[in-house]
């Protein structure tokens, strides 16, 4: 290389070396008869300073211009402390130009106001930026520290197949003509599920692999139509193998990337409580404020919200200080969202009482809810009343609101969680039937084994999930390898033994040559470095993701193709 050193290398330790940099012109400032410039690379920032000697070719110093320059090292006089190479600058004898720049459509530098319509369109520019990088080179960071864990505990990677076949139970498929094989499709893979599950019959007792994923689903901020995991299987394993495995390697990339050591087991929770105390599956621990019923409370309540309840529930938070009227606006809006339209509060501020409830309570309901809820301070109690499933989902997400409206989530904290006991089934409105809630191929619970397919309401799955901050970032479950467990499930999510041949029978038929017990376990990467990097979306930790409409703006993907193609496929636009 050219180069003898990057702009984020050269300290006082190198004064009076002869270097050449090569970068981007970043700025560009006139004092005088000097000129004074910042190059940058994707290392850091290095200052030149030129004087008239070379004003000849001052015009090579447009804004990302690339450039090369030759020079010495020399002590700043006005050193800047906040970067590496603040104490330094490099005194030019020469600048040669490698390449001219148009002005670009927004300034590359961080904290910009350009809409992200706009930086996606020109997604190259804006990877240009420093705090975009740091995201990739995190997420890179990431990658060797997973790899260097697997290999350190003798796992294999092995590839899995990108077209595969399409099957039920599942997300909605990306769909890929074939066309050698007209009138047939090949499925981008939802996850290597299946296969991985065959490396556990042909004796790869330890997989794992970062793998590419595709899901034709509703995009959000943690969702994206293509997506990275990483993939592990176990044989000879039980559930507990696997949890204590990716126990391990999360706290290692936290202590890894962000330098955090957590110490401590990761907390269990099942499912029916996290559901009951923070109204989801995936609840954020960086605070408090959990759910609690308060049925018994107003059972002979004259409240008109708290009578004649029928098939409701009452359900309420307490929070720290009195909520402003704005905010509790904005709260029954994001109750509105979840399907509730009214919010109640009572404000309780010196023993004095108001708000829409407040104001309605008697002295013993009053009494009960500072018991209750162990107030000694100034704070708001937030009530929901609805059904049951209804009324701790909209409170789960008015929690979280008034997490995020508080300052109460610490981007530099990090609590995880297990999850567990999920259901086995869940009921399909669509289909008029259960369905399997992870995969048919999950094992029952051993305490619902002798009656899942008789009791699908209460039946438990030995499936895990693992959670950081209020996300879900991972989740695996022990497979079903008992041929008989697994004809019941079919039966219960009522497959026929067509539907079962055509859409399993090559992987149901593997399990007929001697199958180990096995359970495994995926992380969404996407999802792990978006917290880590404090991101506020997936988007920005993806080099070249879709926008939320599933469109990149930079390529126009999806986009028309020729007849001529469609015809060499056997296809024709309905």
């Amino acid at each position: 290389m050219v180069r003898t050193h990057t702009c984020g290398q050269l300290t006082l330790d190198n004064i009076n070396q002869e270097v050449i940099l090569q970068g981007w012109v970043a700025k560009v400032r006139k004092m005088g008869g000097l000129t004074f410039v910042d190059l940058r690379d994707r290392y850091g920032i290095t200052q030149l300073l030129i004087g008239e000697q070379l004003s000849s070719k001052l015009e090579l110093l447009k804004n990302e211009y690339v450039i090369q320059v030759s020079g010495k090292v020399i002590e700043r006089k006005s050193k800047n402390k906040d970067i590496l190479t603040g104490e330094i600058e490099i005194e030019v004898k020469d600048i040669v130009l490698i390449n001219k720049s148009e002005l670009t459509p927004f300034e590359i530098k961080d904290n910009i106001e350009s809409s992200e319509e706009t930086r996606l369109t020109f997604r190259y520019l804006d990877l240009r930026r420093k705090e975009v990088q740091n995201k990739l080179i995190m997420r890179s960071k990431m990658n060797y520290s997973i790899r260097n864990y697997f290999n350190d505990l003798d796992f294999i990677e092995i590839e899995t197949p990108v077209f595969g076949k399409s099957t039920p139970e599942g997300a909605r498929d990306f769909l890929v003509p074939s066309r050698l094989n007209p009138q047939k499709f090949y499925a981008l893979p939802q996850s290597p599920q299946l296969y991985k599950q065959l490396f556990m019959i042909a004796g790869f007792d330890k997989y794992f692999q970062i793998v590419k994923c595709f899901r034709d689903e509703d995009l959000r901020i943690d969702r994206q139509p293509e997506f990275t995991q990483l993939d592990m299987e176990m044989g000879f394993a039980t559930s507990q193998d696997v949890m204590e495995t990716i126990e391990k390697l999360v706290k290692k990339v936290i202590f890894d990337l962000k330098g955090v050591n957590i110490n401590e087991p990761i907390k269990v929770m099942s499912w029916q409580e996290s559901f009951e105390k923070y109204g989801n599956d995936k609840p954020d621990l960086r605070f408090g404020y959990e759910i609690h019923c308060l049925d018994e409370i107003f059972k002979n309540s004259q409240v008109p919200l708290f009578m004649n309840l029928e098939n409701k529930t009452i359900r309420s938070i307490c929070v720290n200080n009195l909520l402003s009227k704005k905010e509790l606006e904005n709260l029954l809006e994001t109750a509105k969202q979840n399907s509730v339209n009214i919010l109640g509060f009572a404000k309780y501020d010196n023993s004095e009482w108001s708000g829409s409830i407040g104001s309605k309570l008697n002295v013993q309901e009053k009494l009960s809810l500072i018991k209750n809820f162990d107030i000694k301070n100034e704070s708001t109690i937030l009530f929901v009343v609805d059904e049951y499933q209804k009324a701790l989902k909209a409170l789960g997400a008015i929690r979280s609101h008034v997490g995020k409206m508080q300052n109460l989530c610490d981007p530099n904290d990090y609590k995880l969680l297990w999850v567990v006991d999920f259901p086995l089934f869940e009921w399909s409105e669509e289909e008029n039937r259960y369905v399997a809630a992870h995969h048919p191929f999950t094992m029952p619970s051993d305490d619902t084994l002798d009656n899942f397919d008789t009791d699908k309401a209460n039946a438990k799955a030995k499936a895990y999930d693992i959670v950081l901050n209020g996300f879900e970032i991972g989740g695996g479950s022990q497979r079903i390898t008992d041929p008989s467990i697994q004809k019941r499930m079919f039966d219960a999510i009522e497959l026929s033994e067509n539907q079962i041949e055509q859409n399993f029978g090559w992987f149901v038929n593997a399990y007929k040559y001697g199958a180990p017990y096995h359970s495994g376990c995926a992380l969404g990467l996407d999802r792990i470095i978006m917290i880590l990097t404090g991101a506020e979306n997936i988007r920005e930790v993806i080099a070249f993701p879709k926008n939320s409409s599933g469109i990149d703006p930079m390529t126009n993907a999806p986009d028309l193709v020729t007849n001529a193609q469609l015809d060499e496929l056997k296809i024709k636009i309905k």
